[in-house]
């Protein structure tokens, strides 16, 4: 389905929603599907009264005289799907530990790379969980850099503060108390734990990876959103950027299977992807 499909806007056009989708798109690789067009009027509604608006037409028109560079990142930052809590998925995070013991094992200091890390809370999981294993054993401290498409989501991850709602979203107490202090009703992390992540702006789709090869990429629920021509793209960058017998971690609704050649399903880990043998020699 086209962009020209998608129903129309409580407060928009079908040319508002048009240039809208096609900002994200071009942007970012990201589609909104017509079934999810309700998330221009939800996602901007902030925007708007920032900005003394009515509609989004109002906020089209604004982007499109062009004298305001700072509205096309606003947009942009407003609409990408930034859904995230701290250890989404347990199970992944108990395979993450036992495939970075893998590599450990060969002598080397792991390198992992969460790609559309979102406000953080993923890569301060990570964190977390090697940061106590080190603790407990002594075991080395994989290297956690964290990338993500939004300005303003680098900016609040870099902060490491968080509301009351979701500090508890996949946090116990102990840590909670243990990894963060109070500010007012916010949580913030303490500075040991923000320095156990490199941060940094990355277009998963235009942009070069960052520098080094990686043991595991993190990209999970951010290729959903991204046509088959554009996976197309963001795959062998993936791959490219991955050690041999590196590993690719993708949400559980995700799947290379019909998508590329570059990856194929682990043997060991469920959920997680690899570059076929072949293509490591």
């Amino acid at each position: 389905m086209t962009h020209r499909d998608l129903p129309t806007s409580s407060t928009a056009s079908q040319t508002a929603i048009n240039v809208l989708t096609a900002l994200l798109e071009a942007r970012t690789g990201q589609q909104i599907a017509a079934y999810r067009s309700w998330r221009l009027d939800t996602a901007l509604k902030p925007l708007l009264r920032a900005r003394k608006l009515d509609t989004l037409d109002q906020l089209v028109t604004q982007l499109l005289q062009g004298s305001d560079r700072q509205i096309g990142d606003s947009i942009v930052d407003a609409l990408v799907n930034q859904e995230t809590s701290f250890f989404r998925d347990a199970l992944v995070f108990e395979m993450l530990a036992e495939a970075v013991t893998d590599v450990e094992q060969d002598g080397r200091r792991a390198r992992i790379w969460c790609a559309g890390c979102s406000t953080g809370q993923e890569p301060l999981s990570l964190a977390m969980q090697f940061a106590e294993r080190r603790e407990a054993s002594g075991a080395s401290m994989p290297e956690i850099v964290a990338t993500d498409v939004s300005d303003a989501a680098i900016v609040r991850a870099r902060s490491g503060r968080f509301s009351q709602f979701e500090i508890q979203r996949g946090l116990p107490v102990r840590r909670m108390i243990r990894w963060f202090d109070t500010t007012g009703t916010d949580w913030v992390a303490k500075p040991e734990l923000l320095a156990l992540v490199t941060y940094r702006r990355m277009n998963l789709v235009s942009d070069q990876p960052p520098p080094g090869q990686f043991d595991i990429v993190l990209c999970r629920n951010v290729l959903l959103y991204l046509s088959t021509k554009t996976k197309g793209q963001v795959f062998p960058k993936i791959a490219a950027a991955l050690k041999p017998g590196g590993m690719l971690v993708m949400g559980a609704g995700e799947t290379v299977i019909g998508q590329t050649r570059v990856f194929e399903p682990s043997k060991r880990f469920r959920g997680f992807y690899e570059t076929p043998i072949e293509a490591r020699s």
